[in-house]
């Protein structure tokens, strides 16, 4: 079943520079995609288009048939407890415990004034609790997200990303920041989401490797336009060298 359905997307920062050119990609549920290119090949605005976190300038997001682009903002706001998000640099709020980080992902399904004052169910503080000793972190709940490595920050954005129960989860370079061993880490537990959870993932990626290893399919994007969309078993070397041309020093392995 598509849950994912991109048509004719643009998007322009001022009048010279276009990012993304005439787009179109679908997703089914379920999927690991992975979308890689160079830096500035537009993946990370991609992203951003397809939960409107940067507004789009022409084309069509199609989330489990509704048009992405119509939604007002309660609306939207609605549709974004469907849609996780996770960043390249954490995106948590440095002086705050893991478990508070990780009760955040439950503010879209709260009103202004429970959000405000943090009011939490006991079914959701557990949920919390659950997901943080799934993913290894569970003694450091009370710690301030500053105290922990970079690799343990990401897994409390995967925590909090998880407890919007959302049916699909946008990653954003999630390994850029970190070294090999805690990137494995984050990666397994992204693919066990998928496979275990069906939970759908879209990843950005320079890794080509951990694209290759991880990934049901793999976007190619260079310069804001696909020039490879397909099941990563059939992406081959000039298709590498077709994405990122000069930028070989990017293909960074884990």
């Amino acid at each position: 079943m598509t849950l994912l359905q991109i048509n004719h997307l643009e998007k322009s920062y001022g009048s010279d520079t276009k990012v993304l050119k005439d787009v179109n990609f679908s997703v089914d549920a379920g999927e690991f995609v992975s979308i890689i290119g160079s830096s500035g090949a537009g993946k990370s605005t991609l992203l951003r288009c397809i939960n409107r976190i940067v507004e789009s300038d022409n084309g069509e997001i199609l989330f489990n048939g509704t048009n992405v682009l119509h939604l007002k903002k309660k609306e939207l706001r609605k549709l974004r407890t469907d849609i996780g998000m996770i960043f390249q640099h954490y995106n948590l709020v440095p002086r705050l415990t893991v478990i508070e980080n990780v009760l955040h992902g439950r503010f879209g399904y709260k009103g202004t004034i429970e959000g405000v004052l943090g009011r939490f169910t006991e079914e959701e503080k557990e949920k919390a609790f659950y997901l943080l000793a799934k993913l290894g972190i569970e003694e450091h709940a009370y710690k301030r997200c500053d105290q922990l490595s970079g690799g343990q920050q990401q897994r409390v954005g995967i925590c909090r990303a998880l407890i919007q129960d959302p049916k699909l989860i946008l990653c954003d370079e999630p390994i850029a920041s970190l070294d090999p061993s805690s990137s494995k880490v984050i990666m397994d537990h992204l693919k066990s989401i998928t496979r275990d959870l069906g939970i759908t993932c879209i990843v950005n990626l320079h890794q080509v490797e951990v694209a290759l290893e991880y990934s049901d399919r793999i976007i190619g994007l260079k310069q804001g336009q696909i020039i490879f969309d397909g099941r990563s078993v059939l992406l081959r070397q000039e298709d590498i060298n077709h994405i990122y041309g000069k930028d070989q020093r990017e293909l960074i392995t884990v």
